[in-house]
């Protein structure tokens, strides 16, 4: 018999192991069984367990070694067509956050919007688009200050695909008859932000009591008029003074959002130079565990029930292959390839945060423009580094299979993207998450068991999916 390799990592109170393979499979043992595996001393019950549960095999080709060949391929990403455009049809906007990423322009400024010959070679771009499906994102700025730009592309999509879906990432700010139909269509969702609480979301987003009470009563007015599910909304929470994980939750549950997308400050862009955005993950990682625990706590007494959406993908991305549809986490992470950006000058990103990097001149990530088409030798170069299964460190990480990379974090924070993996904020963030979820997975406490089984969309969560073995 032969056993794949192992990776292990001590758990969070140090009490056992957790083992992993490069296919995903894993359980918890203790450090004698590692120096039995070590030292190439299994015992036959060792053998039994391991080949039971697909970490051996008896010969190339048998049953037990294609299906962990098979698992291992289920947990690459393979990139579809492109089928998920974000368009910026301006910079402007009616609001100054303090934590804006990408240099917003004034509301009244000129030179930031899509000229006609823009948007003509939107169309052209998107017409060559060869899925019959595609998401359409609208940003900004905030782009419904030209919702007539929107209104195009969104008549032109629902005539050149066969399904299409829109979001507009809004502010909610001064919405008149024109910005109310648009969002009425049942095609069409809203993403907004609501920064914890009123004063927080003044403090960091309004400025004044009159923004943040037009904000709020539109808030309410989209949640009349649109169905549910239809608006998601997400916190921006600077560490050095956050809101109470309690004031966020109660604030979304009063609006009917239950899904929430915890999210710091970003370090990309101009928000860095108001905020502190850079070597805050210890702290990131401590105030969302206590959303976390809180969640927990409120799931559990039935009340309202939460989840936090990363965690969520996380935690489906261990038990699952193919959960690929989250461009922050994915392995490899082609750039380019489903997913692209056009800004308000036509020009090609491979994601937002390429955006932000460009337009704070820390380095030029576009990738070609919708006049002259997609500059696919630029994203090569990117893409030979779009995978963490030859890392040198990712090798040796249990949670290798459901991690990924994210080549521009690294470019914006270390100026590279060949420095020691265990360092980079990325890593440093998602070895807490994963430790987070296997501490809950392996949990005997009833809410957190509750909590797991339905962010996990199952109606009970079985002991076998979380194996132990002694």
């Amino acid at each position: 018999m032969k056993v794949w390799p192992l990776k292990f990592r001590p758990t969070a109170d140090g009490s056992s192991l957790l083992f992993a393979d490069e296919a995903g499979g894993f359980f918890r043992s203790d450090s004698a069984f590692l120096e039995r595996y070590a030292y190439g001393r299994l015992s036959p019950y060792d053998a039994k367990f391991l080949f039971a549960n697909g970490h051996a095999f008896e010969q190339a080709g048998d049953l037990a070694h294609t299906a962990f060949a098979y698992r291992w391929a289920a947990r690459q990403a393979v990139p579809g067509d492109l089928g998920y455009v974000v368009l910026v049809p301006t910079l402007r906007c009616n609001l100054a956050c303090s934590y804006c990423q990408v240099s917003r322009a004034d509301e009244k400024s000129s030179g930031h919007d899509w000229t006609d010959q823009t948007l003509e070679a939107v169309f052209t771009f998107l017409s060559g688009i060869s899925a019959d499906t595609l998401k359409v994102e609208f940003q900004g700025g905030e782009p419904l200050l030209r919702v007539d730009l929107l209104d195009r592309v969104r008549t032109f999509c629902r005539q050149r695909f066969q399904k299409v879906e829109f979001v507009v990432c809004t502010n909610l700010q001064h919405l008149g008859p024109a910005e109310w139909e648009f969002i009425n269509a049942s095609d069409t969702f809203v993403s907004t932000s609501i920064d914890g609480n009123a004063v927080t979301h003044r403090m960091q987003r309004t400025e004044t009591e009159e923004k943040n009470d037009e904000f709020f009563s539109n808030l309410d007015e989209a949640v009349r008029r649109l169905a549910p599910g239809r608006i998601s909304a997400l916190p921006t929470i600077d560490v050095e003074n956050p809101p109470s994980p309690a004031s966020v939750l109660d604030t979304y549950a009063r609006y009917g959002i239950h899904s929430i997308y915890l999210r710091p400050i970003n370090y990309q862009g101009f928000a860095r130079k108001r905020h502190a955005a850079k070597n805050v993950v210890d702290r990131w990682n401590a105030l969302y565990r206590e959303f976390i625990d809180l969640m927990i706590e409120q799931n559990g007494r039935g009340e309202v029930f939460f989840e936090e959406f990363y965690l969520v993908h996380c935690l489906r991305r261990i038990l699952r292959s193919g959960i690929d549809n989250h461009v922050d986490l994915r392995n490899p992470n082609f750039l380019g390839k489903d997913y692209i950006v056009i800004d308000y000058d036509g020009r090609f990103y491979p994601t937002d945060e390429a955006r932000m990097m460009t337009r704070v001149g820390q380095i030029d990530l576009s990738v070609g423009d919708v006049f002259s088409g997609l500059d696919n030798a630029k994203l090569d170069v990117l893409n030979q580094h779009a995978s963490n299964t030859f890392d040198p460190d990712c090798i040796h990480c249990p949670y290798q299979a459901f991690c990924g990379v994210d080549l521009i974090d690294d470019i914006s924070r270390e100026g590279r993207i060949d420095g020691p993996r265990i360092h980079s904020d990325f890593c440093r963030r998602h070895t807490f998450l994963f430790d987070l979820v296997f501490e809950l997975l392996y949990s005997e406490d009833p809410k957190v068991r509750r909590s797991l089984a339905a962010w996990a969309g199952v109606p009970d969560l079985p002991r076998s999916i979380t194996p132990v073995h002694q």
